[in-house]
């Protein structure tokens, strides 16, 4: 393999055609951000939307809900619209509201009915910690019990999942089944079609977490069939902290009476003739619960224009080419010092680069001294994820140089290997 040189990582940024999108970014010359697989960076579109909707509060009070640059009360359809290309759905199927959280209850509480022998709920072990509250929660709403009916599959090395192995758990007592499109930690990606094949052979409904996927991976969850998906948009999709989430719903489950009824659910048309009586949006508007909250949905709106103009399929692929670049530079300059636990395959690999050290939470500490901004997961994984919409091939080339000085010279010894409180 011929060696990577700074002109060769300049060439590729010449040739780049989403490198113009960087300039839409809040960042920062003293500093090369990798972390926007936990929290996506500021785009002044996004701040803009904010002031805009601040400013429509500002002007109209409560005439806001109906007037205004962008009226309150049809915007979270209105950005559905735009979401829903970055999913694969009908427009109908997809639906901004909530949290991660709060739309893995919605959707549980709709699609898990335990009857006739099918109890339990199936999913990983290796899937992010809330989930596993979530479905623990719900069981015990239905009167189960956890320790029992909820499976999660093992993995065979403690980073991936075998899709066999889950299969061969999709047995008849499966009432549901929840799996993560890309595992937080590895940077797996799972195969989301092949498993929801496989669960409707068996009449299991499936639904999927794509908190790490969404805005980084293009997906085709109409055309495979999933029955149900919730994720955040703080991550590659730029929304903020704390920003509004969304949810999906095939468009044959729109007649299914929602488990967590609300009434920003209801048919616009009647929904403030205040009848006791829950007429459901016949879409996945009808999953709803409350009123949606303005301020943390704005900058959603600046920054799903970015990608109607960047493309999915194009972010995809620089995506790749930077994860890709990012590995043989760390083979090329520091070999054999870290153990490379993503999936290599293009077809596989999400949108970071998973890391394994023994000294892992210190070398973030020494990384983000030196102006690199990583993320930690315990026990010992560091994840750098390069984002094709403000990162640079160059950015991960001198990321990489400060990582191996830092590794040679041992640098990182002076912190305590601990996690910060946020890791």
């Amino acid at each position: 393999m011929r060696q990577i040189t700074v002109e060769i990582v300049e060439q590729m940024d010449q040739n780049d055609e989403l490198a113009s999108f960087k300039k839409e970014f809040y960042t920062k010359d003293e500093s090369i951000y990798l972390d926007g697989n936990s929290l996506g960076l500021l785009s002044k579109r996004a701040e803009q939307s904010l002031l805009d909707v601040l400013n429509d509060w500002k002007e109209h009070g409560i005439d806001g809900w109906m007037g205004g640059k962008y009226p309150w009360f049809t915007l979270s359809e209105k950005l559905a619209e735009k979401l829903s290309v970055l999913v694969g759905a009908k427009e109908k199927e997809v639906i901004v509201t909530g949290s991660t959280t709060v739309n893995l209850h919605q959707m549980v509480a709709t699609f898990f009915e335990p009857k006739n022998g099918r109890t339990k709920i199936l999913a990983d072990e290796l899937t992010f910690p809330s989930d596993i509250y979530g479905l623990q929660s719900q069981l015990k709403l239905k009167g189960l019990n956890p320790d029992t009916d909820l499976i999660q599959v093992g993995s065979q090395n403690g980073l991936t999942l075998d899709e066999q192995d889950i299969i061969d758990k999709m047995t008849e007592d499966v009432a549901l089944i929840l799996l993560p499109s890309v595992l937080y930690r590895s940077g797996q990606l799972l195969d989301i079609e092949r498993l929801t094949r496989e669960a409707h052979k068996r009449n299991i409904p499936i639904g999927f977490d794509l908190c790490h996927s969404i805005g980084a991976i293009p997906h085709e969850l109409s055309k495979w069939g999933v029955d149900f998906a919730f994720w955040c948009n703080y991550k590659y999709v730029n929304a903020g902290p704390g920003g509004v989430g969304g949810l999906y719903v095939n468009e044959k489950h729109f007649t299914k009476t929602p488990g967590l009824s609300g009434w920003f659910g209801s048919k616009k048309e009647t929904q403030f003739d205040m009848d006791h009586h829950f007429d459901a949006e016949n879409s996945a508007g009808g999953y709803q619960i409350g009123t949606p909250h303005m301020l943390s949905t704005a900058p959603l709106i600046g920054s799903l224009s970015i990608f109607e103009e960047a493309k999915i399929d194009r972010i995809r692929t620089k995506s790749l080419k930077l994860t890709s670049l990012l590995m043989d530079l760390l083979n090329q300059e520091i070999e054999n010092e870290f153990t490379i636990v993503n999936p290599l395959d293009d077809t596989r690999r999400g949108g970071h680069v998973a890391l394994m050290h023994n000294d892992a939470a210190r070398i973030c500490k020494a990384l983000k001294e030196n102006g690199i901004v990583p993320d930690f997961r315990a026990p010992n994984i560091i994840r750098l994820a390069p984002v094709a919409l403000y990162n640079s091939y160059r950015d991960v080339f001198e990321a990489v140089k400060i990582l191996s000085k830092i590794t040679k010279n041992r640098e990182y010894e002076k912190y305590e290997n601990k996690r910060e409180v946020i890791a």
